[in-house]
């Protein structure tokens, strides 16, 4: 079964950026996602309270920064969320599938 937490848009996109990344900023991931800030920061606080990501908040240049990373378990539950959307894509229904190779005119 698919997470419920990380099967929503936003927080996949979210998800699927901190795999990437050893971590990312505040405004990186609100530009890379194109969504508003208060998205960013309510779907941020529920994965946050799942334990998913980790959020540090600091300084850099006397501005206030806030940066965030997969913790172990968002690694682990993003790497289940993969294998088990793969699974589902993978399955019968789409081995069955046969791609059309009549000649288009």
């Amino acid at each position: 079964m698919l997470d419920e937490l990380i099967h929503s848009p936003v927080r996949l996109s979210i998800m699927a950026t901190l795999a990437a990344a050893e971590e990312a900023d505040f405004r990186f991931l609100r530009e890379s996602l194109e969504i508003s800030d208060s998205l960013l920061s309510k779907h941020a606080a529920q994965l946050e309270a799942s334990g998913y990501i980790r959020v540090t908040k600091g300084f850099v240049d006397k501005r206030a920064s806030t940066w965030y990373s997969l913790t172990e378990d968002g690694r682990t539950a993003f790497a289940r969320y993969r294998r088990t959307l793969a699974d589902i894509l993978g399955g019968p229904a789409a081995d069955d599938a046969k791609p059309d190779t009549r000649p288009h005119s």
